[in-house]
């Protein structure tokens, strides 16, 4: 039985949520083995690889990127290694919300994570809803009527399932219709389109009440390119710089130490 599209040699799918045990059990159990054993949330993202059916899945569990106290600037380096790791880009994301401990914050950093890659990860996104820590026989309180959970849910198109009895193939069969609803296609991250936007642009610098430019590749061409030479051994920049410019450039000793020189 053919769960993942055809088309796809490998399925990417990422972890979010407010709990690393619950992640943790999620992740093992898409894979079908215990990938990860750690107790505690690690600060960095995991990736587990594993085939169904003869196909390949690779899942990225992340940490605590939910944490309404995590650091601005780890919060993005987190979120730029989860997009590396799923390069191209991710198929499917799991967010695995526990809803008595989902709270308007965490609702939030996950709507500030899946922007991070796209404004189109609602779209590749479904929920997965934890059984209540405490049940009681008979208990029916429904906990999509969570409002933060709730805003969730029908965000990412209505796209939810409860874990309690879930079965595995029910979870990858509808892992595989979210991909196939997007034609197989991976999400094209907003963060990488940035960085390639950012190595073809030129961009504007203001030096000294100047506007100078950072050239792309053709304009430096075009121009000429200006390297800086850095480094403690005066005999290494000299050599590196003989060889760049296939001649005998700087044979004076000593100057170096006191002025910066230039060769063209």
């Amino acid at each position: 039985m053919r769960i993942l599209p055809p088309m796809l040699s490998e399925l990417k799918v990422v972890l979010l949520g407010n709990s690393w045990s619950l992640r943790k059990e999620v992740g093992n159990f898409i894979l079908g083995e215990t990938v990860v054993n750690t107790h505690k949330a690690p600060d960095e993202c995991l990736i587990g690889r594993s085939q169904i059916v003869g196909q390949k899945i690779a899942l990225i569990n992340t940490p605590d990127l939910l944490d309404p106290k995590i650091p601005e600037d780890k919060f993005r380096k987190h979120v730029e290694t989860c997009v590396n790791l799923s390069a191209p880009g991710p198929h499917v994301f799991l967010p695995v919300l526990q809803p008595e401990d989902f709270t308007e914050e965490h609702k939030l950093k996950l709507c500030s994570v899946l922007n991070l890659f796209s404004d189109q990860s609602f779209d590749h996104s479904l929920v997965l809803i934890s059984t209540p820590r405490e049940e009681s026989p008979g208990s029916t309180e429904d906990y999509t009527n969570h409002p933060a959970l709730q805003e969730v849910i029908r965000t990412c198109r209505y796209g939810s399932l409860r874990l309690k009895n879930l079965d595995r193939l029910e979870l990858l069969t509808r892992i595989g219709q979210i991909a196939k609803e997007n034609t197989g296609e991976h999400l094209r991250c907003d963060l990488l389109k940035e960085a390639a936007t950012a190595t073809q642009t030129p961009l504007s610098l203001k030096q000294g009440g100047a506007v100078g430019e950072l050239m792309s590749p053709a304009g430096a061409a075009e121009h000429g390119v200006r390297m800086v030479l850095l480094g403690k051994s005066e005999d290494d920049k000299t050599s590196l710089s003989d060889f760049i410019m296939k001649k005998k450039t700087f044979t004076s000793q000593g100057e170096t130490e006191r002025f910066c020189l230039r060769h063209e």
